[in-house]
């Protein structure tokens, strides 16, 4: 990462069952060449603050705060760059914790908006960034609406993901008697498999690309069934070629990297501290302990890394790590 990008280290949610946790987003788009920022109105509270809610029962946070947004604002966005957490005590005394992320609303996605007044929200308003800070009602908001001014001063603020998962929880070597690629997954690793469908989703992911290991297309089917798109096979990203000598992780994360499309690779274990390193070097990003620390993935989580649309040479703009509930 660059000087300018440490900011946006590796993050992984930490939880407590003393927090209550929440999700939300500073909504950006431009307006004839101008950068404006979504606010809301809330009909309660009589406020203005940015658009985020509660985590549902088995949600991820990522897939709450595309969710929210949507049910505050009618809007539907996919998730950029992570611009920090807030945290405050309610009048229960719990406290609450609020992780939010960058989300760029497309014309399309305003066009099909569906937002109209109602009793939780009374109108939402497009603002500049200076506006937003003298019309927010809460210093914690401030402080992230900071945070995504330094990434728009930097230039980076449109960014697309190329995400590494690891495959979930498959059947032990020592209970499988096959060829070790054959080996399938376990009933809670098919249930890893669909719960990380929608926080996938939440990044924008169109493009899947997977060892041909059985327990990584296992591991991809749910989110290839939801988005209806055949995932990409390939043993150059698979246990056996790494062990053996023959994978080519090169070429497929350079591909990846100049198609510059949101895109998720399933692999294994042994093999992501390589997948992530490859990521780095293709594009130009100082190795660091971030990329021990975002490839070290329990079984069915990933790392979302962040790298800047107009020019991913620039180097890692942001790493996150997501670990499923099951």
């Amino acid at each position: 990462m660059t000087a300018s990008q440490t900011r946006t280290a590796p993050t992984r949610a930490k939880w407590t069952d003393k927090a209550v946790y929440a999700a939300g987003a500073v909504v950006w788009r431009v307006i004839d060449g101008k950068l404006r920022i979504l606010l809301i109105h809330r009909t309660k509270y009589r406020d203005v603050t940015l658009p985020k809610g509660k985590v549902d029962p088995g949600e991820m946070l990522a897939e709450t705060a595309v969710r929210e947004v949507h049910e505050e604002t009618g809007i539907r966005v996919s998730l950029g760059v992570p611009v920090g957490v807030s945290r405050y005590h309610l009048p229960s005394n719990k406290q609450k914790v609020v992780h939010y992320w960058a989300a760029e609303a497309t014309d399309a996605a305003i066009r099909e908006s569906t937002f109209v007044p109602n009793r939780e929200i009374a109108a939402i308003e497009w603002v500049s960034v200076k506006k937003a800070r003298a019309r927010l009602s809460y210093p914690v908001d401030l402080e992230i609406l900071n945070f995504f001014s330094r990434l728009v001063d930097d230039g980076v603020l449109r960014t697309f993901p190329v995400i590494a998962l690891r495959h979930a929880k498959a059947l032990p070597r020592s209970e499988w008697e096959g060829d070790d690629a054959a080996r399938p997954l376990t009933d809670r690793g098919r249930r890893q498999a669909k719960s990380i469908v929608g926080p996938l989703r939440a990044f924008g992911v169109r493009r899947i690309v997977t060892s041909d290991a059985v327990r990584c297309v296992e591991t991809v089917a749910p989110l290839a069934k939801s988005l209806k798109r055949t995932p990409v096979k390939t043993a150059k990203i698979s246990q056996d070629s790494w062990e053996d000598g023959s994978a080519d992780l090169r070429a497929v994360i350079g591909k990846r990297v100049r198609a510059g499309k949101p895109a998720v690779l399933c692999s294994h274990g042994p093999v992501l501290p390589s997948l992530l390193s490859e990521i780095a070097l293709a594009t130009g990003t100082i190795h660091g302990s971030y990329v021990g620390s975002a490839s070290d993935l329990e079984p069915g989580a990933f790392s979302v890394v962040h790298l800047s649309a107009s020019n991913p040479g620039s180097g890692i703009i942001a790493i996150e790590t997501h670990v499923p509930k099951v």
